[in-house]
């Protein structure tokens, strides 16, 4: 590991990177875009195995602290869609707009507003690509999904997914709020309390 302070976060996804840049406010945060990396090929079968094949991908090409995360929306009623296929839900390279429109036309077929859902968040961290001991955190938010879309923040399905105890979507929150909330932030606080206790 070359420094603490440095931290490669395994993606290149400009919303996640803004929220992980938010999250470790303490941290020089590097995505694979800054260090011309490709994103890894995403073969795994739960949100555990894709985050650490991603993991493993960023820490072998940078030799620097990696962290990448795995996460997405579950809709039970739905047989658990989109789940480790919400980035690509409506397709490969589809843009979140089109995700959402598919969970809203699956909506629509069964003829109700809204489903109970939850959005969830698998972090892991490796010291090296050889690490044998990753550091593993998980945070679920829970809610509903809904045909009505609302909000101008976020990404991904934000904009139609309603936190519990909250009136408005993910999108309609404001940052400080979602960095206490969310799925990501609930994962990374666990994350950081082991990352400050466990390197040295």
């Amino acid at each position: 590991m070359k420094n603490k302070n440095e931290i490669l976060i395994a993606s290149s996804n400009k919303g996640k990177i803004k929220e992980f840049k938010n999250l470790f406010k303490e941290y020089k945060i590097f995505s694979l875009t800054d260090l011309k990396i490709n994103d890894a090929v995403e073969d795994g079968y739960s949100f555990l195995e894709n985050a650490l094949i991603k993991a493993k991908h960023g820490a072998k090409r940078s030799e620097m602290f990696t962290i990448a995360d795995d996460s997405g929306l579950v809709v039970p009623d739905l047989n658990y869609e989109p789940g480790i296929y919400s980035a690509r839900y409506a397709g490969e390279n589809s843009t979140d707009q089109q995700n959402r429109e598919k969970i809203i036309e699956k909506l629509n077929q069964k003829n109700i507003l809204e489903l109970n859902a939850y959005y969830v968040c698998v972090l892991v961290g490796l010291r090296s690509y050889s690490d044998p001991m990753p550091i593993i955190t998980h945070g679920e938010i829970h809610g509903k999904v809904s045909i009505k879309s609302s909000g101008d923040g976020g990404f991904g399905y934000d904009k139609i997914f309603y936190p519990r105890g909250y009136s408005h979507s993910m999108a309609s929150m404001n940052q400080e709020t979602k960095n206490n909330v969310s799925h990501r932030a609930i994962a990374t606080k666990k994350f950081v309390d082991i990352f400050n206790s466990t390197l040295v």
